[in-house]
């Protein structure tokens, strides 16, 4: 018997197999052949020639006219950003509010159900995009539209949906922890889909969406690299596409705005809104030697990238002790192997006043830094004390209050601002690899208890971390509020936790991400199939305002 997902997000796209009057279009069933013709074809989709020739045909055929409940303008992928999904536009002649059903009658695949953006209000035109439908297979998607009278009327769409990309699984491996005799899926979380962020490979780069029961619902083609994460502003969805191309999609698909860092900077690992919209992004200067030890801003009305931090300005003296190969330089994919990767940033947090926290993985170090428009300025260091004692950067290293191993290799840092705590209080949870190995430095991580040394561990007897600190600034002191054993990943990977206390955690090595509760008792895990060493991140998004209601 098939089920109904409740859900209020979102799924994404798909490449092309044809081309009609310019506009690229899905192949219908199976995976797309893995040919450089795709490549090619996502090229095309990021520029904005393609899209404003995307929106001119759909602008064309709406203003023909005649499109009501009974003759829908229903248009496939219409700007190239989501291959399994529909453009749907009509009008009523009542006011009405809008929901659909995806479902698959052929299949085991569970129903996918969404109030699209808006449909929650009562209007006489409404028009969005409908996702979820199973890539490759017969889809019938029902329309309901429901009077201020309670009265529904529901049409059937069929389509068979176009074909993924990659060769990601539709279903993936998972297991369920039962509590009581209710199965814990979307409630625990939040309705929403996880979004699989850099399953790299040396093929097509994709962002994967699976819903709680681990059903492909989307696949956004990028250009190369790695979406670092989704991030909102103006009713916009920011993300990178590649190491010098950050853009702003729509709820209906298409691209309206394109960043590009320039020749000097590549972007990597993360990014961020600062108070007056614009993005901070950690990059590499590849005019310099070393790599992942810049952040620059992306001005949004100007588009003009710019300089903010060179860590090597503020950690001059500790840089200066690492080791490097002598001719060490950036390269176009951000790691050569003769890089001076000496503090490997790989997160960044925005914490207001003009201030952010960064995450170092080569010293296993959380960072806040001030004043970062005018003049940066190192606010405290949280890392391991026997690390810092022997350096010039000692007294800016917080007090530990209590006795717990420190982090090794954390990632995914995030702030945590909590109106219930003094001012100069707040929380910082992470992913802690507790992974202890620098190439640029002969710091000893195996004298912290438990720290493992070997990052290809598959030892099962060891173990990665959701940790969280309560981080008071006016004491000059941090505390461990919370950590639990994850699955073991020596690098990248994730974590995060939700207003309900549910937390989400992925370990890159593995290809698995896990839902806890806030005491780190296992609620559910899926295991995605890994294209070459790691997935990068998994986060849910609910995308409310944006493709949900």
């Amino acid at each position: 018997m098939k089920t109904t997902v409740q859900t209020v997000c979102s799924a994404i796209a798909v490449v092309v197999l044809a081309t009609i009057m310019g506009i690229v279009t899905f192949a219908s069933s199976g995976t797309a052949s893995a040919d450089s013709d795709v490549s090619a074809k996502i090229e095309k989709i990021y520029t904005e020639d393609y899209q404003e020739q995307a929106q001119s045909t759909l602008d064309t055929k709406k203003a023909r006219g005649g499109w009501t409940v009974d003759n829908m303008l229903v248009e496939e992928n219409p700007y190239g950003t989501n291959t399994t999904s529909l453009y749907v536009y009509f009008t009523t002649d009542d006011v009405t509010q809008v929901s659909y059903t995806v479902s698959t009658p052929s299949t085991d695949y569970p129903d996918f159900s969404a109030t699209p953006a808006g449909g929650d209000d009562y209007s006489t035109t409404h028009e969005f995009q409908v996702i979820g439908l199973i890539p490759g297979k017969d889809n019938d998607i029902t329309i309901t539209l429901t009077s201020q009278n309670g009265g529904t009327v529901t049409r059937t769409i069929h389509k068979k949906a176009a074909a993924t990309i990659g060769d990601e699984q539709v279903q993936l491996e998972r297991s369920v922890t039962q509590t009581g005799s209710k199965t814990e899926y979307a409630g625990t979380v939040g309705n929403g889909l996880y979004a699989v962020l850099g399953n790299d490979s040396n093929e097509q780069d994709l962002i994967y969406l699976y819903d709680d029961y681990g059903v492909l619902r989307g696949e956004i083609p990028i250009l190369y690299y790695r979406a670092q994460r989704l991030v909102f502003n103006d009713g916009l969805m920011y993300f990178s596409a590649s190491t010098h191309d950050i853009v702003a999609m729509n709820n209906l698909g298409r691209i309206e705005k394109f960043y590009n860092l320039g020749d000097q900077y590549i972007l990597h690992h993360d990014y961020v809104f600062d108070d007056s919209g614009d993005l901070l992004v950690l990059a590499t200067d590849m005019k310099s030697n070393t790599v992942q030890d810049r952040i620059v801003r992306v001005n949004l009305a100007t588009g003009k990238t710019t300089l903010l931090v060179d860590m090597g300005d503020l950690l001059g003296d500790y840089k200066s002790t690492t080791k490097h190969d002598a001719n060490s330089k950036a390269t176009s994919t951000d790691s050569g192997s003769d890089s001076w990767d000496w503090i490997h940033l790989n997160t960044i947090q925005y914490v207001g006043d003009d201030s952010i926290i960064v995450s170092s993985r080569e010293t296993s170090s959380i960072i806040k830094i001030d004043n970062v428009s005018t003049s940066p300025t190192l606010k405290y260091i949280i890392g391991e004390k026997t690390f810092w004692d022997e350096t010039d950067y000692a007294n800016y290293n917080l007090t530990k209050i209590g006795d717990f191993p420190s982090s090794g290799g954390q990632h995914t840092v995030t702030y945590v601002k909590d109106d219930s705590l003094p001012d100069g209080q707040y929380y910082i949870y992470m992913f802690n690899n507790n992974g202890g190995v620098s190439a640029t430095n002969d710091y000893d991580w195996s004298q912290i208890p438990g720290m493992v040394t070997k990052l290809n561990s598959t030892a099962t007897d060891v173990h990665s971390y959701f940790q969280k600190y309560l981080v008071d600034e006016n004491a000059g002191t941090y505390s461990l509020v919370s950590r639990f054993e994850v699955p073991f990943s020596g690098y990248i990977s994730s974590a995060e936790e939700y207003e309900d206390g549910t937390i989400v955690t992925e370990s890159g090595i593995k290809g698995t991400w896990c839902v806890y509760t806030a005491d780190g008792t296992l609620l559910r895990d899926y295991t995605m199939k890994i294209n070459t060493a790691f997935i990068y991140r998994v986060f849910k998004y609910d995308f409310k305002g944006f493709w949900f209601a």
